[in-house]
């Protein structure tokens, strides 16, 4: 596979943030649940005090901004890269490809609050793009549209006889 990619989409900055904050405002909540209970069931079984209040402002404040500051590295690693060989998908956890001989159908569909790219394979399975998505609010992407254009156009030239040049 050559390692020319005539097309490179990652979330934009927007996104980024908007998924730490998300991630980070859920570990917040699990954090201070999880503290609450353990307060409350050594308060219950003991007399041991509560944890200072100080404690609680850190629990729930600190997972959001750490979230939002490691957003957009992880945004980084994220993404769809287009290349001669294929659809290649990036993610923190796990990396795919996707051949352009079993790519049969690229759709742009709505899931939960989104609309995203998905990649139907021969047979029969789908995947579904990191990027481009786009949604509400921060999640939103002004630029969805053309980047889904540039992908089906890309996916087009490679199925039925490959770019020119």
């Amino acid at each position: 596979m050559e390692d020319a990619s005539p097309a490179t989409f990652r979330p934009t900055w927007q996104q980024a943030l908007a998924r730490g904050l998300y991630l980070g405002a859920l570990i917040a909540l699990v954090g201070v649940v999880s503290l609450a209970l353990a307060t409350a069931a050594a308060v219950t079984l003991t007399a041991v005090v509560a944890p200072p209040s100080w404690v609680w402002a850190v629990l729930a404040v600190g997972p959001p901004l750490a979230g939002a500051m490691l957003g957009p590295p992880v945004a980084r690693r994220t993404g769809t890269e287009i290349c001669a060989g294929g659809i290649r998908i990036h993610s923190v956890f796990a990396d795919g490809i996707a051949p352009w001989n079993r790519v049969v159908d690229l759709r742009a569909e709505r899931r939960g609050g989104r609309t995203v790219v998905s990649v139907y394979l021969d047979s029969g399975a789908s995947l579904q793009l990191q990027a481009p998505y786009s949604g509400e609010l921060f999640a939103a992407d002004p630029h969805f549209e053309s980047k889904m254009f540039a992908l089906s156009h890309l996916w087009r030239s490679h199925r039925f006889g490959g770019l020119p040049g």
